[in-house]
């Protein structure tokens, strides 16, 4: 299937994505604000666990890893995008090597991404990634919930 122009502009926005989270697991969540949509129906479900949503929750959400992380790497692979209308999804595998409160975490995971065209441009409306029960340990440790 060849790229359509919308195709591209997905991806684009997929970039940016990609390029916040890598920042977000370097301590900088900030970059995510430019990425995703602000309205109250956005959502999200990390490898973390839970559910956020509404923007400030979803924000919420990355702030608070990000407040943990560092030396973070993110990439993905086996990319697919499909774009319907005013809507488009990506599913993707997420290669995710970071530290977090002094842990490591090194994983993968499938993730799906739901972008929405605003005024032109493309955001992230949500984003949902594989449970990791690992993941979740390491966050309760460090909430002090052991």
């Amino acid at each position: 299937m060849t790229a359509t122009h919308t195709d591209a502009a997905v991806t684009d926005a997929s970039d940016r994505f990609y390029d916040a989270l890598e920042r977000m697991a370097n301590g900088d969540a900030e970059p995510m604000s430019a990425v995703w949509s602000h309205g109250d129906d956005v959502t999200t479900m990390h490898p973390i666990g839970g559910r956020e949503v509404g923007w400030d929750a979803v924000a919420n959400s990355w702030a608070s890893v990000a407040e943990l992380a560092t030396d973070g790497r993110v990439t993905r692979g086996d990319q697919l995008v499909r774009v319907v209308g005013d809507l488009a999804y990506e599913l993707v595998t997420e290669r995710v090597d970071m530290t977090l409160g002094g842990e490591s975490i090194d994983a993968e995971y499938r993730a799906t991404n739901v972008y929405r065209r605003e005024d032109g441009e493309w955001r992230v409306v949500h984003h949902h990634a594989d449970l990791d029960e690992e993941f979740v340990d390491i966050v309760q440790r460090l909430a002090g919930g052991e």
